[in-house]
């Protein structure tokens, strides 16, 4: 079948003929916001009668989807992409690309725009909506799926969320009157572009937050050419005053700031409660050091819009073989951690709490923490003691008080048990004699109370003591003046079952620390460990157990539950699940209830800290101890990525250095430390980690230059240096032809779109 492949397209076979196309039909009503990247489907044959047709797909993104003659190009494109099967005894017969059909979400409508192919023959183009019916395509239709596919191509460019099999990238816009056309496109369809939905971090997608804004900032962003934006959003802003946040953003990136301040002062006169507007001068005033006039404005933005929250072929031969090995392989509690998981507006909330800790440390952020939120212990404390009250005050009959008003707290009541989730009850009644001497006693202490100056001066002490129960402890009697007072006994602490699910929990911990200290373990290693084992060693606050195993992470205090807006039962509620709140008034008028995702979060963070504390600890033992500390690619991955999170940036670089190291197929710890020797102005370092990420670029058919990873450190580069510096280094490094055809396509890009540090 390999000559029936094609050469540079990456592409998946059909076991049904048309099934890809019958499978996008079935799931267009599942598509969200931008939806997914473009499909083109082909059907291949000999044209010998008797051979079945072979069907196959891939996706595309970067196709220019203007028209239907566009698309049909493509497809026409791939006839001349099938491998050649030249054989010296015979030539068998050749596979030609007989039809194909190309399929464009347009996001704007949400229908599926398509064109079939018949080669030789004509081009049909058509609509598919979401109920699988066939409409006309119209011109309007035609620029909306235009800018849908450029959206796609521009904000999915460099994301690793958006991974296919078989996806081809090719370069969105590739000339300036590519450019202008955008533009254009971009200015008639401004108004629609809430219609395309907004990054998850925008609760609702407004004219000014949007993924066509999105796009406009990134393409003309990331080069730091801000001037088209900024022509684009000037007319704009006459017809719609909150585009003016956009405008200011795009002379602030011009080095613009005194039209930028103008810009949004007059704005804020005609629309004061812009949160877009309120959020760039905040940006703005953070830039020039003005945190607490950042603040006020960032208060009253939230106040304004408050959110609530939900290889086909190698460059060079210079890849790792693509095969799974040891290295793919890390330790559970390193693949378990729950950060890199988050996404949308708890990825940046998570990231708010890291760069916290990073400057002020994690005791006072616990202690932050204590004297902004109520803390469950507190709540418990305040609400055990209004049950208490509650209890006290009711007599046997359910009837609150006496006749004459009073309150009589110790008539008949039975024994208060308070449970550790601070529920209260009250047992059955005590026998008639405990009732009468109880009685008894209780007239004895209005006496005597009122010798002293009224009841309401044992108030509070009566408040937290109860009567005595059948099984309990003797009354102790207390004479004053002549009386006899039985002073009730201290009501019984009952544990519930939650003290056995948090000894699981620290079971559970114990085990995960245990499993991630013993994976570093050596070979040459064991007998120190052993001695350390039995002399009791304890090095950087690790602490060594019975089988030299990590079980106290020194230093690190483990964060208690906060008091959540609702009441939650203890482990039952995850993001969003609540229960009914409790009845219970609360007091503390400095706190306030907290969210329990923001909880959560806390938790998460105390897992990154804890795992990264035994990690250094581990690195340091290592050192003294002379021996090479080991562990697997994704492991040595996944800590750098825990080090970036963490704003270790240097310990992140050297984890990141040590996965190059070993035989991993991944270009992750290659892009990281481009893109930190690019923010030092490294041109060395870049260019040699860039070149190693355009390989695993081409490698999975992305042919794009730009919006990328690698444009956009080396235009930050040129932006330091001028990229006449990079074309003369690259120059210098006598690299294969190949590679430095690909490497000056970024600045040959630089050149024609006139990108910062071009002319120099």
């Amino acid at each position: 079948m390999a000559e029936a492949t094609f050469k540079d397209v990456p592409e998946l076979f059909e076991v049904d003929l048309g099934e890809a196309l019958t499978a996008r039909t079935e799931s267009l009503s599942t598509f969200r916001e931008l939806g997914p990247p473009d499909l083109c489907h082909v059907v291949k044959s000999t044209g010998k009668s008797g051979q079945r047709e072979l069907g196959s797909y891939h996706f595309v993104s970067g196709v220019d989807a203007s028209s239907s003659a566009s698309l049909a190009a493509y497809i026409n494109s791939l006839t001349y992409a099938i491998e050649d099967n030249i054989a010296w005894f015979s030539k068998p017969a050749a596979w030609k690309v007989r039809n194909g059909c190309y399929c464009c979400f347009n996001a704007f409508s949400r229908v599926d725009v398509r064109v079939d192919v018949k080669i030789p023959g004509g081009v049909h183009a058509y609509v598919i909506d979401l109920r699988g019916e066939r409409h006309t395509a119209t011109p309007e239709i035609w620029q909306e799926t235009y800018i849908s596919a450029l959206l796609r191509a521009i904000l999915y460019s460099d994301d690793p969320n958006y991974y296919l099999e078989a996806y081809r990238k090719l370069d969105p816009i590739t000339t300036p009157e590519g450019e202008i056309r955008f533009l254009q496109a971009a200015e008639a369809l401004f108004d629609k572009g809430w219609q395309v939905g907004s990054d998850p971090e925008i609760q609702v997608a407004s004219i000014v937050s949007n993924h066509l804004t999105a796009g406009i900032m990134k393409y003309f962003g990331d080069s730091g050419r801000w001037q088209p934006a900024a022509n684009l959003f000037e007319k704009m802003a006459a017809r719609e005053p909150e585009v003016a946040s956009l405008l200011a953003r795009a002379y602030i990136g011009m080095n613009e700031e005194v039209k930028a301040v103008q810009i949004m002062g007059n704005a804020m006169k005609e629309t004061p409660q812009s949160h877009t507007l309120l959020h760039v001068q905040c940006d703005f005033l953070r830039s020039k050091g003005k945190l607490e006039w950042a603040l006020k404005l960032a208060r009253q933005a939230v106040n304004c819009a408050p959110i609530h929250l939900p290889f086909h072929r190698a460059i060079g031969e210079i890849l790792p073989e693509k095969t799974k090995t040891e290295d793919d392989e890390a330790d559970p509690a390193l693949l378990r951690l729950p950060a890199p998981g988050l996404r949308g507006t708890w990825a940046r909330a998570y990231s708010l709490l890291t760069r916290l800790v990073s400057q002020i440390g994690w005791d006072e952020l616990l202690k932050t923490r204590s004297c902004v939120f109520v803390m469950e212990e507190e709540y418990r404390m305040q609400k055990a003691q209004a049950d208490i009250v509650k209890a006290s005050t009711t007599n046997v009959n359910g009837v609150d008080g006496d006749d004459d008003g009073k309150s009589d707290s110790n008539n008949g009541g039975g024994g208060i048990v308070i449970y550790e989730d601070g529920t209260v009850s009250v047992s059955p009644r005590v026998s008639s004699d405990s009732r009468r001497q109880s009685g008894i006693s209780r007239g004895a202490g209005v006496e005597a109370g009122g010798a002293g100056g009224g009841e309401d001066d044992n108030a509070s002490t009566r408040a937290m003591l109860s009567p005595s129960t059948p099984n309990g402890p003797s009354s102790q009697t207390i004479g004053d003046s002549g009386a006899e007072t039985q002073a009730p006994i201290i009501p019984t602490i009952r544990v519930s079952t939650e003290s056995d699910r948090a000894t699981r929990e620290r079971e559970q911990e114990q085990e995960d620390q245990d499993t991630l200290a013993g994976h570093a373990s050596t070979e040459g290693v064991e007998t120190t460990e052993t001695q350390n084992t039995e002399n009791g060693v304890k090095e950087n606050g690790v602490e060594d157990g019975k089988n030299g195993n990590v079980d106290v992470v020194e230093g690190l205090e483990k964060p208690v539950q906060a008091a959540a807006v609702h009441g939650e039962e203890k482990g039952g509620a995850g993001h969003g699940e609540h229960v009914a709140p409790s009845p219970e008034p609360f007091s503390f008028s400095n706190k306030r209830l907290c969210e329990r995702w923001l909880d959560n979060l806390f938790m998460v963070l105390y897992e990154d800290l804890r795992v990264w504390t035994i990690f250094r600890a581990e690195v340091a033992h290592f050192k003294t101890q002379h021996v090479a500390y080991r562990k697997t690619g994704l492991e040595w991955e996944i800590l750098g990525d825990l080090g970036v999170r963490l704003h270790h940036r240097e310990e992140a670089k050297e984890a990141y250095q040590r996965c190059l190291d070993t035989p991993r197929y991944s270009s992750k710890p290659w892009l990281k430390l481009m893109q930190m020797y690019a923010e030092e102005g490294d041109i060395q370092r870049t260019i040699q980690t860039a070149i190693r990420v355009a390989a695993y670029q081409y490698a999975d058919y992305t042919e794009m230059t730009y919006p990328t990873h690698i444009a956009r450190s080396f235009f930050k580069l040129g932006q330091l240096h001028g990229h006449a510096k990079i074309k003369f280094t690259l120059l210098s490094m006598g690299l294969p032809e190949p590679i430095r055809k690909i490497m000056d396509s970024f600045m040959e890009y630089g050149l024609l779109f006139k990108v910062e540090g071009s002319d120099f």
